[in-house]
Order: C-alpha cells, then structure tokens, then sequence
C-alpha cells in the first residue's frame, strides 16, 4: 500500500501560506517552512510497519498545481493525507474533488483542528473519505492503513468515514496513545533539508523540530480561550525527558543539526524541565547545539533559567497577547502584566533570549486598551528584555471558546462560515472604536518597534560575531516581510 503525506500548493498573491505545524494560519511574503512533527510521526511509523510512504509538500517544496497534481497521478497513492485550516478548507475541498477526479480510487484523509472541530461539515461538502480527529492522527492514520490493508478489524475512536452514502464515525477520539512508543522521526524520508535553513527560530542552521508534549500545560478551565490547539489536545502528554534527549543526540551525530525548536505548547516545567536540561549538560549536547522553546510567564524562576542557560538553551517564546489584565482574564491566561514585565528580565539576565507574542483585534478592546500592548511590546523591547517579537490579529478558530463565545455575542464582522477571510488579512472581529484598517495598521505599527533607535542600538550592543550580524540582517528581512504581510 502506498501513501502520501500530502501538503498541495495553494498559490496566491497574498503571499505563501503558511500551513504545516501552525496554530495560527498566515500567508508570508517572506516565507518560512515549518517541519510538521506530527505527520512525520505518521509518515515513519507507517514506514516502519511496511507502507511505501510519499513525502509531498508542494508548498515548501514550491510546486505549481498542475505539477503536484500530475506528480500525485503519477505517484497514485491508495491513501492521501492532507492537513487542513479554516481559512483554507474550502481551497482543500476543491482539490480533494480534483483528487477524486483524477483517482478514483484513492482514499483521501483530512485531519487537522478545523476538521476535529467540525468533522460532518467537510464530509458533506467534498468528495473526502475520511477524517481523522484530535491530534493523535498519526497514530489514527496508522490504524487507518492497516484497517484497509485488512491487518486490523477495527477503527480507533474519532474517525469519520462513509458506508453506503451513509456518514458514520467510531465516536469522540481518545488519547491513549503514549508518546514514548513513538519512533526517532526518520529525517530524510520526510526531507528535512527542506525545512532546516529558512526559518526564524534557527540562529545557526541546520535546524530541526521536536515536540516533546501535546500540547500545553496550562489547563485551568480548558486553557487559553483564543488558542484552537485544545481542539486537538484537549489533554497534555508529555515523553519522558531521556527520549527526547536521545532524538536530540540523533539529530547531533546523525543529521549535524544546530539548533533544535521544541513546539511543545508549553515546555515542560518542574522536575521534567530539570531532568532534561542535565542530561543535555552530562551527554555534552549543550556544547554542540541551541535548544529553543515555547515558555509560559509565572512557571520558572531565576534558577530554572539559569539551569536552561547551561543546559544550551538559547530563545524562550512567551505568549504576552495583550497589555491590558482585563483582556488577560477574559482569555484564561493566568498571567498578570506586572509579572510579565517583571520576569521577563530574568533570562535576559541569564543571558536567553525571550521572544513575545502578541495580538490585536479583541472585540471588547478600545484604542486605548490596543495602544496599552503596543506600549508594553515597546517597553519589552526598548530595554532589552525581549529579543525579538511577534504581532498577529487574534483569529478565532472553530473548537475554540473564542469562537463560541463570538458566535454567541454576535462578534464576528462578516458571515463565520466565510473562512478564506480568517487569513490573518483583515480583523475577523468587530472591535468597539477601531476601523479594521486601524487594527491592521497597529499590528504593522508594532512590528515597526524593531526600527526604533533604541532597539537597534540594543541589538548593535549584542552583536559578537559574524553569525549574529548574519542573524540580524535575517530578522531584518522578516520584519520587513511581516510589514508587507499586513499590509493593506
């Protein structure tokens, strides 16, 4: 049986879009490619139990249409896997019909948050096989394949299927699965060069991707109401601290990485964080390659980071969101703005480097609450304690409880099945004083705080080698990028 992991180009002038291992959806002038961990869980454990496996990602690997398309004629997989978003599922119902045109026989697969949170809608309304939901579908997709290969007599729960023009599904997905029973993801079958150069979060490249956890931590009453990953991971698991210290050997001595991002919701914190981080000083890995990482604000102290610090730890991204407590409350994030301000300065201290997340377009936020983050972004900047930052329009995701609590209150500024509009292009949300234009425009504004002359001269005074030069005039070019992205 022959597979194929299959990510089909979608070309438009709004730049390339940003799909693979992403919680929130972007088209990018300037284009990064994310290594998608879990569907190369999925590509080398079917692999491994004797499936011809095809890693096909048109968009990365920067194919027309019409070449993916003949290529996936010619390749005429039993089985394709595509991940999908809400901004572009109806793009990928379109080219499941051109699939299902061309090859009857093969079964395609979507997986992805959209369709866990609204699985019937993509059943109706394309020619689909299968969908798979949760954030376990490597494991599902799998099962999936030695079910059809008769090697199985029975589905795992929360697959969506079709049986005589009748929808059916084996129930709610559950996850059972134990992230230490995966293998070591195999690099070259799923051709990480494509994805190891052109990516911020690699200071020195080759860089790859981890994800000890699903997803995050921080579960109080569901989590963080904005984010969609809950969708799929409801719960957290994490693999044992000595399984990802020996991926991370095995991408040192086999594949001569660098620099390693871990896209764990929230990294491990407490006696795992402490486990990890000394076997990465007693196998000597801190000495041979940058460690990054998702971090939560409230969850270390000064000696965590420090421990980080020796253990080859480089950026921490934390997600700030907003300057205003009131819109930190409203979202669940159990963080307060005078303990972001306050810590923040720790890892700088220790000499990390914190990179911040914010977003604009709440619909409850005024001018003056928006001008409130834009200040706090400025402040984290200006004096050194954030590195670098990141700014978005807060999209609501379908299985998120921003986007009930939209639906509900009449939030949304145009019809929320309209889904190609959640594209990060304009406000999705109504805001009570701000024109979407305005909105836009203070997302640009706040990337435009790393042209300021205190920030340049604090990333002048960082400056110790010909590879930190080579670093910033990157990140120049990605600022320059993102102002485009928003761009009217």
């Amino acid at each position: 049986m022959r597979i194929s992991i299959s990510y089909p180009p979608i070309h438009s002038e709004k730049g390339v879009p940003l799909l693979s291992q992403n919680r929130q959806f972007q088209y990018f002038k300037s284009p990064t490619y994310i290594y998608p961990v879990v569907p190369s869980y999925a590509a080398t454990m079917l692999d491994k139990s004797g499936y011809e496996v095809i890693w096909d990602d048109g968009i990365a690997e920067e194919k027309s249409y019409s070449q993916w398309l003949k290529d996936l004629e010619h390749n005429s997989p039993d089985i394709v896997m595509i991940e999908t978003k809400t901004p572009v599922v109806k793009k990928h119902w379109e080219i499941i019909n051109d699939v299902k045109n061309s090859l009857p026989n093969s079964k395609v697969v979507l997986v992805g948050d959209h369709v866990t949170a609204l699985p019937q809608e993509s059943m109706e309304q394309s020619k689909v096989d299968f969908v798979l939901t949760g954030g376990d579908y490597d494991f599902l997709l799998l099962n999936l394949a030695e079910f059809l290969n008769c090697k199985s007599k029975q589905l795992e729960s929360g697959i969506w299927y079709r049986e005589n023009e009748t929808l059916k599904n084996t129930g709610q997905f559950i996850l059972n699965h134990s992230l230490d029973d995966l293998p070591h993801i195999n690099r070259d079958l799923t051709k990480w060069h494509l994805y190891n150069k052109r990516n911020g979060n690699f200071k020195i490249a080759p860089g790859a991707y981890t994800m000890a956890g699903r997803d995050c931590w921080w579960r109080k009453d569901g989590g963080c109401t904005f984010c969609s990953w809950p969708t799929l991971y409801p719960t957290f698991r994490v693999m044992k601290p000595e399984r990802l210290a020996d991926e991370i050997g095995l991408l040192i001595e086999r594949y001569g990485v660098k620099s390693v991002f871990d896209d764990t919701g929230c990294f491990p914190a407490g006696e795992w964080l402490s486990r990890f981080a000394n076997l990465m000083i007693e196998r000597g890995y801190n000495k041979k390659m940058q460690f990054s990482c998702n971090m939560r604000f409230g969850a270390l102290k000064r000696g965590d980071y420090r421990l980080m610090k020796k253990a080859g730890f480089r950026m921490l991204l934390f997600g700030v969101e907003s300057g205003s407590q009131a819109t930190l409350d409203r979202l669940n994030k159990g963080t307060k703005i005078g303990d972001i301000m306050n810590e923040c300065r720790i890892p700088r201290e220790e000499r990390l480097e914190p990179h911040i997340t914010i977003m604009v377009g709440y619909p409850w936020e005024t001018r003056k609450d928006a001008l409130s983050t834009l200040n706090v972004a400025k402040t984290m900047m200006q004096k050194g304690w954030a590195v670098t930052l990141q700014s978005t329009v807060v999209i609501p995701y379908p299985g998120s409880k921003l986007y009930a609590e939209s639906l509900k209150n009449g939030w949304f500024r145009f019809d929320p099945k309209d889904y190609e509009r959640f594209d990060m292009k304009e406000p999705v949300l109504k805001t009570p004083d701000m024109s979407p234009d305005e909105v836009m425009k203070l997302c640009d504004d706040i990337y435009k705080v790393f042209l300021t002359p205190q920030y340049l001269l604090k990333q002048l005074i960082r400056i110790r080698s010909v590879r930190d030069v080579k670093y910033s005039v990157q990140g120049a070019a990605k600022v320059l990028g993102h102002v485009k992205d928003f761009a009217k």
